[in-house]
C-alpha cells in the first residue's frame, strides 16, 4: 500500500529532537558519500499576473541507510513584494481554496515501489529548523543559552525549536518589523517552550549579547549587520541572503549545506530580468568567493571539518540550498511513526505501478 498523510498527521509524529537526530545520521551518511543528492532544478515561466512567475521546482535524493529515495516537487506562483522596507520572495496561495502546492514522494530503494505521498509544508519546515539545530550543536559554544531570532513567521518557530533541541536555552529575543507579529510570536513560544521569549524593538537590541542568532525571514537583503557580530556568537539562516558579507569575513568557521548553492535554472526569456533568479549575486546573496571552498556541514558533523577552537570565535552556518536527501531521511522517519500509529490513508500500490515495461 502507498500511504497518504496530511500535514497535521506529519506534525503529530515529527518532533524536533527526533528530527535533529535523523538529520545527524543523514549528514554522516552524506559525508561518507553513501547518501546522494541531485542539484535542485527550477523551471521559471511568466505568471498569470504582471510581476509574477510560475515555478516548477524539484529536488531529490537517496538515503541507503533508510532504503528510501525522495522527490520534492513544488508548483508555485511567485512574486517579490516589498514589505517593511525589505524585498521578499513569496509564494502566492493561488490553488483552489487559497492554498499552496508542494509534494514529497517517497520510494523504496529495495523494490522501487512508491511508499508515500506527503504534503511538503510541515516536513520542509522541520528539516530546515532541524538542520539549523544540527549546526548549532556542532558549531555553537557548549554553554550557549541566549538565542535571538530575526523573523517571526513559520520558519522562525522551527529555527527556535532547532536551537532549543540542542542547547538548554534560558532566554530568547525575537525581532521582526511588524510589532504585532513579533509580540504574538513571543507569547506563543514562551508558552510552548516554557522559557522567557521577549519581543525586541530592533534587530540590534535582539542580538546584543546573544550566543545564538538565527535569521528566518523571506528577505532578499541582509537582516543582520556585520557590526552586530560579537565574539562567541554562532549565526545561522534559512536563506543566505539574510547574513551579509561583513560577518562572513569576521567568522572563524563558515559552513555551507552544499558547494553548488545555485539551482539549475531553466528560465523563459521574459523572466530573466528577475535578479533573484538570475543565477548570480542576486540569488546567492553573497559574493561567490565568500562561499567557495567553505566546509560542508556534513563534513563538520562527521568530524572531518573545522570546528570552533575557542569561546571567542564567531561561527556561521549558511543554509545556501536544501538537499533532497533530507526529505528521504525525515520522510522515512515520519512513515515509520505513521505506520506504528495507524495514521494516514492507504491506496493500492498497483495504482502507481504498471505491468508494461516503461
Amino acid at each position: 500500500m502507498t500511504l497518504i498523510l496530511s500535514n497535521e498527521e506529519i506534525e503529530s509524529v515529527l518532533g524536533m529532537a527526533d528530527c535533529v537526530e535523523v538529520l545527524e545520521r543523514l549528514y554522516r551518511e552524506l559525508a561518507d558519500g553513501r547518501a546522494l543528492v541531485r542539484q535542485r532544478s527550477d523551471i521559471i515561466v511568466p505568471g498569470p499576473e504582471p510581476g509574477t512567475v510560475y515555478g516548477l521546482k524539484s529536488m531529490d535524493g537517496v538515503s541507503p541507510a533508510w532504503e528510501v529515495g525522495a522527490v520534492r516537487i513544488n508548483s508555485d506562483l511567485l512574486h517579490w513584494p516589498v514589505r517593511n522596507g525589505f524585498t521578499r520572495r513569496e509564494k502566492v496561495p493561488a490553488a483552489p481554496g487559497g492554498r499552496w502546492v508542494g509534494l514529497v514522494l517517497l520510494f523504496s530503494s529495495r523494490t522501487g515501489e512508491p511508499l508515500a505521498i506527503l504534503p511538503d509544508g510541515v516536513i520542509q519546515r522541520m528539516r530546515v529548523g532541524g538542520t539549523g539545530g544540527l549546526a548549532v550543536r556542532h558549531l555553537a559554544r557548549e554553554d550557549a543559552s541566549v538565542a535571538a531570532i530575526l523573523g517571526s513567521g513559520w520558519q522562525a518557530g522551527a529555527a527556535l525549536m532547532g536551537a532549543h533541541a540542542v542547547r538548554p536555552l534560558r532566554e530568547v529575543r525575537v525581532y521582526s518589523p511588524n510589532p504585532e507579529h513579533r509580540e504574538a510570536f513571543a507569547r506563543e513560544w514562551e508558552e510552548k517552550l516554557d522559557l522567557p521569549v521577549r519581543s525586541a524593538r530592533s534587530g540590534r537590541e535582539a542580538v546584543a549579547g546573544a550566543d545564538i542568532v538565527l535569521a528566518a525571514t523571506n528577505a532578499l537583503e541582509p537582516v543582520f549587520e556585520g557590526a552586530w557580530a560579537e565574539a562567541g556568537m554562532h549565526l545561522g539562516c534559512v536563506r543566505q541572503h539574510e547574513l551579509g558579507e561583513a560577518v562572513l569575513r569576521r567568522a572563524a568557521v563558515v559552513a555551507v549545506n552544499a558547494h553548488e548553492g545555485i539551482p539549475q535554472h531553466l528560465m523563459h526569456p521574459e523572466v530573466s530580468q528577475h535578479a533573484e533568479l538570475s543565477g548570480g549575486r542576486g540569488w546567492t546573496g553573497v559574493a561567490s568567493d565568500m562561499v567557495e571552498g567553505r566546509p560542508l556541514l556534513a563534513e563538520i558533523v562527521a568530524g572531518r571539518g573545522p570546528r570552533r577552537t575557542s569561546p571567542d570565535e564567531i561561527t556561521v552556518f549558511l543554509n545556501n540550498i536544501g538537499l533532497g536527501a533530507q526529505f528521504a531521511a525525515v520522510g522515512a522517519h515520519v512513515l515509520e511513526r505513521a505506520h506504528a500509529r495507524g495514521l494516514g490513508r492507504e491506496l493500492p500500490t498497483e495504482w502507481f505501478t504498471q505491468d508494461v515495461h516503461p
